[in-house]
């Protein structure tokens, strides 16, 4: 039986159109934004409300590879054989909003509207929450989609959702909690082992959970680099180790291994 491709509409190239210049948009604007051309450098913020959850400034280099990953993404998705695809169609919007979103948080923690950022932040990650959900559903086309689409996703995802959790620990400090001693470390830890759970939950229910972990794993070992008190670092290393070995041990055991570690 033959299978039809759907034609491509004016609707898919105006789409694809107009993820290809928000994601030049994300680039420059959190480029910006996080470097201080606009507002105040991201990370000089974030330690003015210091917390046991900062992460080592080397951490952050991981937006390059996703920055480079989503102009990849929307290169192709803009290819003629590409537009009229379902998976684009069903998860284009949602990552053009998502390259909204971003560098909105980045430039409005920049001005430290701390409290506005954090909400910004989550919207972010409901969005690539939907997108990574979605792509579940159905196998990639190639090992160019893996790489271009569920790749960066994926690693965007698990990125962003440790950085939710950062962000919620600086946001607390705005308002007026604690940013160290007893309370604040007993905290930090609870937060690092719910990320270890929900991290868990991730690899064990969805595909291209590579990705996904090793950018959760990127975000651990920042914390526990960045010199936090020895509980904390503790926290973070079982977090770590919890989240390594569930991916190893679901990837390995897998009769698809290669669609559920890359998608």
């Amino acid at each position: 039986m033959t299978v039809l491709t759907p034609r491509a509409t004016t609707a898919d190239l105006v789409r694809g159109v107009v993820v290809a210049v928000l994601a030049v948009a994300q680039l420059v604007l959190s480029g910006l934004g996080g470097s201080g051309v606009v507002g105040e450098p991201v990370g000089d913020v974030a330690r003015s409300y210091a917390t046991p959850l900062l992460a080592a400034n080397w951490a952050f280099a991981i937006w390059g590879p996703i920055y480079i990953g989503f102009l990849a993404y929307a290169v192709y998705q803009l290819l003629p054989g590409q537009r009229a695809r379902t998976v684009h169609r069903r998860t284009g919007w949602w990552l053009a909003a998502a390259a909204v979103a971003n560098p909105l948080w980045i430039l409005t923690f920049g001005s430290r509207e701390v409290f506005l950022a954090e909400i910004l932040l989550i919207v972010l990650l409901v969005i690539l929450a939907l997108v990574f959900g979605r792509l579940s559903h159905e196998p990639a086309e190639g090992r160019l989609e893996r790489i271009v689409l569920r790749g960066t996703v994926s690693v965007y995802t698990g990125w962003v959702s440790v950085a939710v959790a950062l962000g919620t620990a600086a946001t607390g400090v705005r308002i007026g909690l604690p940013g160290d001693g007893a309370l604040a470390d007993v905290a930090a830890i609870v937060v690092l082992l719910v990320v270890a759970v929900i991290a868990t939950a991730v690899v064990n229910a969805g595909t291209a959970v590579v990705g996904y972990a090793a950018a959760v794993a990127w975000a651990l070992v920042g914390v526990a680099a960045a010199r936090p008190p020895v509980p904390v670092v503790v926290a973070a290393v079982v977090a770590l180790v919890v989240v390594v070995t569930t991916t190893i041990r679901r990837v390995s055991r897998s009769v698809q291994p290669a669609r559920l570690a890359w998608g």
